[in-house]
């Protein structure tokens, strides 16, 4: 209740039981209750799978690829890792014994996030998940795929993975190229897709995060861990060859003759 009503109630001729039943009733009425919605989520889920996970969905695979960014095989291949390593993905009963959101639903949402930038309750209307849900199944979804993915793709390359690199770099013409440290500057928007820089599986073992502006190169060179193992000498062997060019200056060669 508001602090000038309170007040009032405390200067008033009145006995404290009359005083307490009033504040608890004026807190009582004031109270905000959170609205429940029904979804419907079986219906939901139902819908998720008939469009793009039945064994023939209503959308085709390549309407699948566009809209999640990935194959179904891949996504398949995500969910069963994720359901494996985290409960929270497994569909269970609630305290109703009503089923709960199917792992479909959330995974989907996560990676339309991920993907589009989209606000959290953008998928409300398809996948009916609410807000709260959603944030939940993102912060999982990616702590999970961290854990399960990270020795065999967030991680520097071998040499069988240079030496693959390499020869696809100078297939696209730029040859003894590994990588690129930096491609903000490049655009793809109408470049052909055999063009692009990139590796052909997009092999991505280092990223860095900050605020828009604040990632110039100085700061990315400081404070990135990309190059702490060639400063605590842990690189890996190279073999290199150096041509080294002598130019004489004729001028001062000519006072010594």
């Amino acid at each position: 209740m508001g602090r000038f009503r309170l007040r009032k109630l405390l200067f008033d001729d009145l006995d404290e039981d009359e005083i307490m039943r009033r504040v608890l009733k004026g807190s009582t009425s004031q109270r905000k209750r959170r609205r429940y919605i029904e979804r419907d989520r079986l219906a939901s889920h139902k819908r998720l799978y008939l469009d793009y996970f039945a064994d023939t969905p209503v959308y085709p695979p390549n309407l699948f690829r566009r809209r999640f960014r990935m194959s179904r095989s891949l996504f398949l291949r995500i969910q069963s890792k994720v359901e494996t390593y985290e409960p929270y993905f497994i569909q269970k009963r609630d305290n109703a014994q009503r089923l709960s959101l199917s792992s479909l639903q959330k995974i989907t949402t996560a990676l339309r996030m991920l993907a589009y930038g989209v606000a959290t309750d953008f998928m409300d209307e398809y996948v009916r998940i609410g807000e709260s849900t959603v944030i939940e199944s993102l912060k999982k979804f990616v702590k999970a795929m961290v854990d399960i993915f990270s020795k065999e793709y967030l991680r520097s390359p071998n040499n069988e993975n240079i030496a693959r690199l390499l020869v696809n770099g100078k297939r696209h013409g730029f040859p003894r190229m590994l990588g690129s440290i930096d491609c903000m500057h490049w655009k793809w928007k109408n470049c052909p897709t055999t063009w692009k820089v990139a590796s052909f599986d997009l092999w991505i073992w280092h990223a860095f995060f900050g605020l828009p502006g604040s990632n110039n190169d100085i700061n990315v060179l400081e404070r990135s861990p990309i190059f702490s193992e060639l400063e605590q000498g842990r690189a890996s062997a190279v073999n290199y060859s150096m041509a080294m060019r002598i130019q004489w200056n004729t001028t001062l060669l000519m006072r010594y003759i």
